[in-house]
């Protein structure tokens, strides 16, 4: 076989070669001579096939120690995380007074602020090449310039990577971490705790608040770390976000986001969704439909896919909707004081010309309905009656403005005088201290003068009288020794005594 294979070849030298090469092989090898080249072309086709694939991403890895994968503990991790825009020695008090009540509440724990200033720095240590190996959510991150958005997708790449409680920096703590997950429960049989935060399934339709209607609290939330639902999570805000920007013509720094887009782009709506989908993808009832009906109304926490589910008084306790409750129920974990959630004033949210924005009747049925019914009788309107109305309106939020102006000046001139006359008793009541103590130490010093003056003269009068026994005593004693002269005298001179 190969010396017909050579002679086409013109070389006669390499047909001898050949059948000389031929006669020193086995008959079976060289039978299998082409099984075995066909095994080794497979297997370095196999071992290469990766070079010849593209790759959109790079893979998702655990870190390793030794070789070894980090095995993940059944326990949460005892780690606090909050976000700032500065580091805690910089904090204004009323986040010093939050950030303490986390660490009073929970001393066995560790504690960490990631900042304007380290936050690149965390996600490149953790999510470069020597971390996860994902490039594209390190790139991602450095080019989104959208504070909210960073500050959304920062908690959710600390969660993934290190595990722990995540809180926003103006929520206060009102219980220890170990009341976060009831008795009943065993921490190694979840995953994630949550709590709702806002449970208005029945506007679930309305065109602007439908969205927002049914929401799961990311402003506080357990992870245990390298959870899939945090990494999809991440990526499909990552995709929203390219495809805006892509929409918009402009790249990630430069995109423009309004308040509804926040919201369900990498806020609560987009946590929820996540989660909920999640839920669905490990469910042990495959008949069973995990959706919001789950968890409306919830009178008592309950485990889903591994994730524990409190009710809205855990963490959105007192919002005045949801049948929230108020922070002295015993289910009240946290407390949110909103003090840094600014945000809304630099994303657009929708206003009417004449009625303002709905999210301002704060769920409130009977006014959102006034809302939705004032909105359709206005767009039925002409131009002119349609004018009139803003112009009203305008009017009006003109004079509301005015008189909160002149209320809160009021309040503020009364402040100051209250202040003024505690200050003033203040001062009335320490002068007052001040001349009772003068008036103390002069009677007190008048007091020691006349006493010294009665002891002076009860010390006079003791020694008049010391001095008084001893001239009474001496003159006795004068008086006896002239009776013993006397006797002297008369023994002397014969004279006899008769009794």
């Amino acid at each position: 076989m190969i010396a017909k294979l050579g002679a086409p070849l013109g070389n006669p030298s390499l047909a001898a070669t050949a059948a000389q090469f031929r006669n020193r092989l086995p008959t079976q090898f060289r039978r299998a001579l082409p099984i075995y080249i066909g095994a080794i072309c497979l297997v370095i086709f196999i071992f290469n096939l990766n070079l010849f694939s593209p790759s959109i991403q790079a893979p998702l890895n655990r870190p390793t120690v030794g070789g070894q994968a980090v095995r993940v503990r059944p326990e949460f991790p005892m780690k606090i995380w909050q976000t700032w825009k500065v580091n805690p020695l910089r904090f204004e008090e009323r986040d010093i007074n939050t950030a303490r009540s986390w660490l009073s509440k929970n001393p066995d724990y560790r504690y960490e602020v990631l900042t304007d200033d380290n936050d690149m720095r965390y996600v490149e240590w953790h999510f470069g090449v020597h971390g996860f190996n994902r490039p594209d959510i390190v790139n991602f991150y450095r080019d989104i310039k959208a504070a909210i958005v960073k500050a959304d997708l920062l908690r959710y790449l600390v969660m993934y990577a290190e595990g722990g409680l995540y809180a926003d920096i103006d929520v206060e703590a009102l219980r220890p971490l170990s009341k976060f997950i009831p008795d009943r429960y065993d921490e190694k049989d979840i995953d994630m705790v949550i709590g709702v935060e806002i449970d208005e399934p029945d506007w679930a339709n309305h065109p602007i608040l439908g969205p927002k209607s049914r929401s799961f609290c990311q402003w506080t939330f357990m992870c245990k770390p390298q959870l899939p639902v945090m990494m999809r999570l991440i990526e499909q805000i990552m995709s929203w976000l390219n495809g805006v920007a892509k929409e918009q013509g402009v790249p990630l720094a430069k995109v423009e986001l309004d308040f509804d887009q926040i919201i369900s782009g990498t806020g609560p709506s987009a946590f929820t969704e996540a989660i909920l989908k999640e839920m669905n993808l490990h469910k042990e009832d495959p008949r069973l439909k995990i959706d919001w009906d789950l968890f409306h109304d919830l009178q008592e926490s309950k485990v889903v896919s591994r994730v524990l589910v409190l009710t809205v008084e855990a963490f959105a306790a007192g919002q005045g909707h949801s049948d929230s409750g108020n922070h002295e129920a015993r289910a009240a974990l946290v407390r949110h004081h909103y003090h840094a959630s600014n945000w809304p004033s630099k994303h657009h949210r929708y206003s009417h010309p004449a009625y303002g924005e709905v999210e301002r009747c704060n769920w409130d049925d009977e006014c959102v309905r006034k809302w939705d019914k004032d909105v359709e009788a206005f767009s039925k309107m002409s131009k002119a009656e349609q004018d009139k109305i803003i112009e009203d309106k305008e009017r009006e939020r003109k004079e509301a403005e005015e008189k909160r102006k002149a209320e809160e000046a009021e309040r503020k001139r009364k402040k100051e005088a209250s202040e003024k006359r505690k200050k003033e008793a203040e001062e009335r009541k320490k002068k007052e201290e001040e001349e009772a103590r003068k008036q103390k130490e002069e009677e007190a010093k008048k007091k020691d003068e006349n006493g010294d003056k009665d002891k002076k003269g009860e010390e006079k009068k003791q020694g008049e009288e010391r001095k008084g026994v001893e001239e009474k005593k001496k003159k006795g004693e004068e008086e006896k020794k002239e009776g013993d002269e006397e006797k002297k005298k008369e023994k002397k001179s014969g004279w006899l005594h008769f009794s």
